[in-house]
């Protein structure tokens, strides 16, 4: 199976970590890491997110770390919300956490519209901290908890 999986992935955390283990897992026939630029990352947020180039080196990093299936991966950048995954003919599926599942029907719908076949999605669990929480980007920022959880404050 053709995956892909898509993220700001900034700063990485072990939530992200879960998101490539699973992409890694179910990609046997090649894997799509895309990241997004740094327009399309900071464009919504008001935390500070790190550069692409910073973003895309720690994923590349932790992707390798991650991968005990020796998979052909290939790292993208992602410059629209749904870019990747509404338009490349070959994909087969998109690993998502909980909170972004429910935009596989627009993006299923985009491809029909381009005369693609749908895809299937394939959602990670979160990732909880210590205090029961979901591991986040934004947590992490505040200084709440640490890239695994563990809780600071």
């Amino acid at each position: 199976m053709h995956v892909a999986v898509a993220g700001t992935f900034g700063p990485v955390h072990d939530g992200h970590r879960e998101l490539f283990r699973t992409a890694l897992e179910w990609g046997d026939e090649g894997v799509i890491v895309a990241v997004t630029s740094d327009a399309l990352a900071r464009g919504p947020r008001t935390r500070p997110v790190p550069s692409i180039d910073e973003r895309m080196r720690r994923v590349r990093e932790e992707v390798e770390a991650i991968d005990e299936w020796d998979r052909a991966v290939e790292f993208r950048t992602l410059r629209d919300e749904h870019g990747i995954a509404s338009s490349d003919p070959d994909l087969d599926a998109l690993v998502t956490s909980p909170e972004t599942a429910h935009e596989l029907a627009d993006i299923n719908e985009h491809r029909r519209d381009r005369g693609l076949e749908p895809i299937r999605g394939i959602v990670a669990p979160y990732v909880v901290a210590e205090d029961g929480e979901r591991i986040s980007s934004t947590r992490i920022v505040a200084g709440e908890i640490d890239e695994h959880g563990a809780v600071l404050e």
